[in-house]
């Protein structure tokens, strides 16, 4: 039986699962991930795969979901947020220490790609994974297969920024613009993230809140949290309107916490149309159903084939 690994690289654990060609899960096993030396990283990495074998006595494929990308370019892993491996060989020298081939994908790209093999979205060509969380990104998939771009950063867009009919929204020369850690201003991440969000109510409404107590008084028909999600709806309609235009893609799957809001699933739909070109189809938008183990099941199904 060919077994299928997938591991979620994450700042503070390391979890591994493995998976048959069906992505049922089999077993999994989570470790904290190693601070300080790239060995120790590398080999915490190495006697997972190694045990995991052990228990299937196979040789399983490996696959990581990191927070960042590999380089295709130079090889090297940009994860700013993993210090310890950042800016290091990684596939390169996992790959000689387990003797396989070793691949890795954004978080993000792993999240639509495990959404996309669902058996219920295997009929869509195409997929776009939106994950609305503590950022906002994204990851696209064609047959099966992540895009990942020349250099390896496809679907970043939460660095995709405002544009006209975004500031016209907001207000113009009123709009808070944010700056972003990645150097510039008015990224998408800083907006239709979980923490967007919070921060637009805080500066348009004058008000700190948290998420769910934004959507707790919309849901009780408070004036203030309505016409704000009235707002934040079209802000999201603008900017995934021009996803959708580049993309046209066939199904959108939205993951991360602000997904949980029902309410989008119902609203967007109708507020993207005036957004697209006159002959675009609005593609279905689904809640995902593998939540936080989309990272590993996707990272395991970076091995599978259509």
């Amino acid at each position: 039986m060919a077994v299928y690994y997938g591991l979620d690289i994450g700042g503070t654990k390391i979890e591994l699962a493995a998976f048959n060609e069906k992505l049922e899960k089999l077993y999994s096993e989570r470790v904290p991930t190693p601070k300080t030396n790239y060995e120790e990283w590398l080999n915490t990495i190495v006697d997972l795969v190694n045990r995991a074998d052990e228990k299937f006595g196979e040789v399983g494929t490996v696959g990581l979901g990191i927070p960042g990308f590999v380089n295709q370019r130079t090889g090297l892993a940009e994860i700013t947020n993993i210090r310890v491996a950042d800016n290091k060989p990684i596939l390169r020298d996992l790959s000689v220490r387990l003797g396989r081939e070793v691949r890795a994908e954004n978080d993000a790209n792993c999240f639509a790609l495990s959404e996309a093999w669902d058996a219920e979205n295997q009929q869509y060509p195409t997929v776009l994974g939106l994950i609305l969380g503590t950022g906002f990104g994204g990851g696209f998939v064609l047959n099966g297969k992540v895009h990942s771009g020349q250099v390896g950063m496809a679907g970043e867009l939460g660095h995709l920024q405002l544009n006209y009919h975004a500031l016209k929204l907001l207000g113009w020369d009123n709009a808070p613009i944010y700056q972003c850690g990645c150097g510039n201003k008015a990224c998408l991440d800083n907006y239709l993230s979980g923490r967007g969000f919070e921060m637009l109510y805080r500066d348009l409404k004058g008000k700190t809140l948290s998420a769910r107590e934004i959507i707790d008084l919309f849901y009780q028909g408070n004036e203030s949290a309505v016409d704000f999600v009235n707002l934040f709806v079209e802000l999201a309609a603008i900017s995934i309107g021009n996803i959708i235009t580049a993309f046209d893609p066939h199904m959108i799957v939205l993951g991360g916490g602000l997904s949980n809001f029902d309410y989008l699933y119902e609203a967007l739909p109708k507020a993207l149309p005036p957004h697209l070109m006159r002959t675009a189809k609005v593609p279905p938008i689904k809640k995902a159903k593998h939540g936080d183990s989309g990272g590993v099941r996707g990272a395991a199904a970076l091995f599978l084939t259509k």
